[in-house]
């Protein structure tokens, strides 16, 4: 049996190139009549680029995903500072709409339909604390009203056939848009205001065409859609909040 010579010491733990090391490997071959020392190679090989890759990746990752969270939370900053006050105002209209006996009707597509569905939940269940269930209708759940209006009509009439069925004066017309230019939630505010309803739009980046036709306008000024998102499901969970406090907890808080 042919004894494997000792391993010269690798390029790569010495810092040298490819070459090298594809040299390296040449000379043991010939030197030593056996592929013992190549797979030994090519493991240590394998073992110095998959530790540096994986740290490496590892290290990227985990940046990334402190950027991410940084994002979002210079987002909700922002978002804070430049609409405090007007965030503030949404939720007295909101209340004084309840304490009237009017619903809130919300309304968005995709993320925003699931926004939608989601804080008319928190307003018909509860929130935080125990209180009577609050009126409120998301006009996204209705597969049936939907497709029938889309397929009769036209995908930009789904909202504003609902709230000319359901809307009644006084009550608010909530809707959603990271964009600002999702055409059926624009037509279902823009009903909603010649009928009567507060209007509120919650949008993004530059607040497109919904920036100009509601009633209250609160927009995240954020280039990131997912980042948009985040705010404007805690901007609902503040509303849900306050409105709460003010209705139950504090009614004279002002």
């Amino acid at each position: 049996m042919i004894k494997p010579p000792t391993p010269s010491p690798w390029p790569f733990q010495q810092g040298r190139g490819l070459r090298t090391f594809y040299r390296t490997v040449t000379l043991d071959i010939h030197h030593s009549h056996s592929y013992i020392s190549v797979v030994a190679a090519i493991s240590m090989l394998i073992g110095v680029f998959a530790g540096r890759t994986t740290g490496k990746s590892e290290k990227q990752m985990e940046d990334y995903i402190i950027k991410i969270f940084r994002d979002s939370s210079l987002a909700k900053e922002t978002f804070v500072n430049e609409n405090l006050h007007k965030i503030a105002e949404v939720v007295a209209v909101i209340t004084t709409a309840l304490k009237a006996g009017n619903k809130i009707l919300l309304f968005g597509n995709g993320g925003s339909a699931a926004d939608a569905q989601h804080l008319a939940a928190e307003f018909v269940n509860r929130f935080l604390i125990e209180r009577p269930p609050l009126p409120a209708i998301a006009l996204s759940t209705d597969t049936s009203v939907i497709t029938s209006i889309g397929n009769d009509y036209d995908f930009s009439e789904i909202f504003s056939k609902q709230i000319r069925a359901l809307g009644h004066e006084g009550d608010v017309a909530w809707g959603m848009s990271t964009s600002g230019r999702s055409s059926n939630v624009l037509k279902g505010l823009q009903t909603a205001k010649k009928m009567g309803l507060v209007t509120l739009s919650i949008t993004g980046r530059d607040g497109g065409e919904m920036a100009a036709v509601a009633d209250y306008w609160l927009n995240v000024s954020f280039p990131s859609t997912p980042r948009i998102q985040e705010v404007h499901i805690t901007l609902g969970h503040v509303i849900c909040e306050l409105v709460d406090y003010k209705l139950f907890q504090r009614p004279d808080l002002s």
